[in-house]
């Protein structure tokens, strides 16, 4: 297991995820959702190539649809 924080809580997870895999395994919808990744926005065709390291910071932005 590995240090991450995340949305600025400090959290442990499984060490060698990519960001889709990261995303599964919080068991969020990826379609849903934005990345950045120690202050970078990540695109989505870039998530399976990022890898979640020990000291990371990730913030997590959910999309919510509404009328």
């Amino acid at each position: 297991m590995i240090n991450v924080t995340l949305n600025g809580e400090k959290t442990q997870v499984p060490e060698g995820l990519a960001l889709r895999e990261f995303i599964a395994y919080l068991g969020l919808p990826a379609e849903r959702i934005a990345i950045e990744h120690n202050r970078e926005i990540i695109k989505r065709k870039e998530w399976d190539a990022v890898k979640v390291k020990d000291g990371d910071t990730i913030e997590i932005v959910h999309f919510v649809g509404g009328g």
